[in-house]
This record gives C-alpha cells, structure tokens and sequence, in this order.
C-alpha cells in the first residue's frame, strides 16, 4: 500500500513538472490586431483554372483589395517548357504591376512550388535521372535570380515550398543536401533573406527553421482526408504553434516566424469550383475566415500571408458573394 502511494506521488509530481513545462513552452507574445500584416499568396495559373482573367485578378488584388505583400511563384515548368528557352513574360508582368503600387514581393524558386500538384517540372524533365535534373533545376534557379536580384520590390527568396512534406503532392522525395545547395546558391546571388516553409500541422519544423533566415509555417484547421472520406476539423488551440516554435528555437534561430499560407479557401475531395456552395462551406466560408484570422494572431504570428485570394474574387464575379473579397479588403486596408 505506501509503495503505491509512493509511485502514485511520484507519478503525480512528473505531471505536474511536465505540464508545467508544457504550459512554459506554449507562452509566447500575442501581437494586438493593429500590429500584424497581411499578405496573400498569388498564382496566375490558379486564376486561370478557375476561368479567370489573371491579370485582371492581380490589378484587383493590388488596387481595390489594397494586397502590398505578395508571394509569387516562378514556376519552372512555365518559365523553361524547352530545354534552355526561357520565358519570363508572366513574372515580368507580375513584378511590374506590383512595383507600380510599391509591393513587397516573396518570390518562389524550385522544382516544388505552391499549387497541385505542387512539383511543377517541365516535361522535358520529368525524363531526367535525379543528378542531371538537379542540376537543371539549379541552372533555372541561378537564372530566376539574375535576372530579379535588381528588383527592389522582392524582399525575400523562398527556396521550394514545404520540402520536408514530401509525401503529399506529385513529387520525388527529398534529398536535403540537394536543399542546401539550393539555398547556397542563392545566397552566392544575392544578400537577401532565404525562407523555407513548413507544415504546421505535419511536419516538426526544426529541419526547415535550421536552414531558414525567415522561417514559414502553414496554418490550417479544416481539412478534407482522403483516408477518412470525410472532412477533419483540427483540434488545436494557438498554443500548439507557439509550443512547436518554443521547441524549435531550441535547435534554430530564423530572424523571423510568419505564417506563409494561413487558409483562405476550402479544401475538399475535388477541387473547390466543382463543390455545391454547402460543401465549400464545410471547410471554410466567412465565419471560418474571421476565425482563422485570429487564430493565426493568438498563436504569435504578426504577418500573416493568406491562401485563397483566386477564390474570393471567383465567388465575387462568379457566384455573387462578395463578402469574403470585402472582409478581407478591411484587413489589408486598415
């Protein structure tokens, strides 16, 4: 009987210790709503496969929702479709109407970028061995940044987008030494800061935010799981990001922790244009919008990148609800 008692308390004091460690690691500076920044996450091809005029959606990205922090993405699979040709015209143009309202740009370099199936290789190297399409893929990047290293708009490079998540999306799996080349070489280009992206919800960040100058996380809470068949809430609370940037720092030290795709649009089984409005609506809708918003806050986030500003605008001209488009017009705005 004293020797259970004397487990039962030992037991409880390691509890205790732990959860007090816990609740230690899950502090952390909560911004006040004036002090964080939006931005929006961008992709030409997104609007396209929604039936929308680009450019059109960009001018009205930048002039009517007042977006002035932007993440574009230099797909390799249309900068370099033939082998050595390389075409810059929906960069060029991107950066220009950016830089006539004063943006500061994230600009993405790396065989996998943003958007499904999230590895964007030109054709001609999908045929490639892994080392020969490697090194093209570093003789595209080193290009990309020649050329864009003089705009004074971009304010950061992202080197890939979420390596370490290899197993989601049409991709190889990673070579993390091939990763440190990239970042390498872009740091030989130019001077300044090199992103690296991360799960939020998957992925232990601390192989990322190792490499990162500025570290970026994604920031989901509803989801749609192919394994389950059905959509999945996350049970989190802010302190779960703060707690896994506690334990990061102990291993890295970035600059800066920013949110580089905080949820703004549904995920579903299929993508969302075929949903009905009810089913878009299960994963994200305005009142999911306002609540992620300040979610991303509370879990010591200031700046804030938002996913999903094709799909305002597409149920604004297309489905006539404006309200998602006009919400966050008061964020970028205020």
């Amino acid at each position: 009987m004293f020797k259970t008692f004397k487990f039962t308390k030992k037991l409880f004091t390691f509890l205790i210790i732990f959860l007090f460690i816990l609740f230690l690691l899950s502090r952390g500076c909560v911004p006040q709503k004036e002090e964080v920044e939006y931005g929006v996450t961008f992709s030409a091809r997104q609007a396209e496969d929604l039936g929308l005029d680009w450019k059109e959606v960009f001018r009205e990205m930048i002039y009517d929702l007042g977006a002035r922090k932007i993440r574009l993405s230099a797909y390799w699979d249309e900068i370099e479709k033939s082998k050595r040709i390389f075409s810059w015209e929906k960069i060029d143009w991107q950066l220009g109407a950016a830089s006539q309202v004063d943006s500061e740009i994230i600009l993405s370099v790396g065989g996998r970028l943003p958007r499904w199936p999230e590895c964007h290789f030109p054709d001609w190297a999908e045929k490639l061995e892994e080392k020969e399409r490697e090194a093209e893929i570093l003789r595209y990047i080193k290009a990309t940044v020649l050329r864009y290293r003089d705009n004074e708009n971009i304010v950061a490079w992202q080197v890939e987008n979420e390596p370490f998540l290899s197993h989601f999306g049409d991709c190889p799996e990673l070579n993390p030494d091939f990763l440190d080349k990239e970042i390498a070489l872009v740091k030989s280009l130019d001077d300044r800061p090199v992103i690296v992206t991360d799960s939020g919800e998957l992925s232990l960040w601390v192989p990322a935010a190792k490499r990162a100058d500025i570290f970026g996380t994604t920031m989901y809470k509803n989801t749609y799981s192919n394994l389950l068949q059905s959509y999945v809430h996350y049970p989190i609370e802010p302190g779960f990001f703060r707690f896994k940037k506690n334990i990061a720092r102990l291993f890295a030290d970035p600059q800066e922790w920013i949110v580089i795709e905080l949820q703004g649009e549904p995920w579903g089984p299929i993508p969302f244009q075929d949903l009905s409005k009810s089913e878009r609506d299960k994963p994200m809708d305005l009142e999911k919008l306002i609540e992620i918003s300040d979610f991303a806050r509370r879990a010591g986030f200031d700046k804030l990148y938002f996913w999903g500003v094709e799909w305002w605008y597409w149920e604004k001209e297309t489905q006539n609800n404006p309200t998602l488009w006009n919400y966050t017009k008061t964020l970028f705005q205020d």
